[in-house]
């Protein structure tokens, strides 16, 4: 398997592959929630541990698992953990969301889940898990959080601004219910494709709408807003 490193902003490296790479939706996500520096956290469909790693590079320190169901995934994190002592506090995790016992443990879980449930599926199974529902449904995604989270804990994930709707009745019918949401935007007065939605478990409902993230300025190069995020977070 061929890897090429990428460094984060604050030092961390990120090991990738052809087939499990990150892109600005994992860098938004792991912006949009993150877990206070002692916390303890879950990144599902961790792929190659982008956002456990992400949220380390931003600060936290606490117990993290980094669950993935392709080993190549988990391979990447786990490499990336064993050259770099200071972070012993992520433990990559191979295993298939649906058979996680929940411990009830976390203060914040997070998930890049796949978004799509039709259309073309990829011959590349790698690619295929990543994009496409298939033994990974929101539903799914969802109630793994919930059996995670302790009451009030956090559960933050992207998905397409179109699934909206969607993404925040699967929540609710999981006792998670949708408290923060913002949509990205390639730029002002676009069609956001992207949704942030953060939930709480068993609390009531209130869903409060951040600012608009933009990807693009007025000259179409990186909005300040989008650097910003990159570089500390939102």
């Amino acid at each position: 398997m061929e890897t090429t490193a990428e460094t984060l902003a604050n030092g961390t490296k990120v090991y990738i592959s052809r087939a499990h790479r990150f892109g600005t939706d994992a860098m938004l996500l792991s912006g949009f929630a993150r877990p206070r520096r002692e916390e303890t956290a879950v990144d599902l469909c961790s792929g190659c541990g982008i956002v456990a790693l992400r949220w380390h590079d931003l600060g936290h320190r606490g117990p993290c698992r980094a669950v993935e169901v392709d080993p190549e995934g988990t391979g990447l994190l786990r490499r990336a953990v064993a050259k770099d002592p200071a972070l012993a506090h992520i433990a990559p995790e191979c295993a298939d969301l649906n058979d996680l016992r929940g411990d009830g443990l976390a203060h914040l879980v997070a998930a890049n889940p796949p978004y799509f449930t039709g259309g073309f599926v990829s011959p590349k199974a790698a690619r295929a898990t990543a994009r496409h529902e298939g033994g990974c449904t929101l539903e799914q995604v969802a109630a793994a959080a919930a059996a995670l989270l302790r009451d009030g804990g956090r559960f933050a994930l992207c998905h397409r601004a179109d699934q909206f709707a969607r993404v925040c009745a699967v929540l609710s019918a999981a006792h998670l219910e949708p408290k923060r949401a913002a949509f990205a935007k390639q730029e002002a007065g676009g069609t956001p494709w992207l949704v942030l939605v953060e939930a709480q478990k068993n609390r009531r409902p209130g869903l409060r709408f951040e600012p608009d993230v933009l990807m693009a300025d007025e000259g179409g190069r990186p909005s300040a807003q989008l650097q910003k995020i990159y570089r500390e977070g939102m």
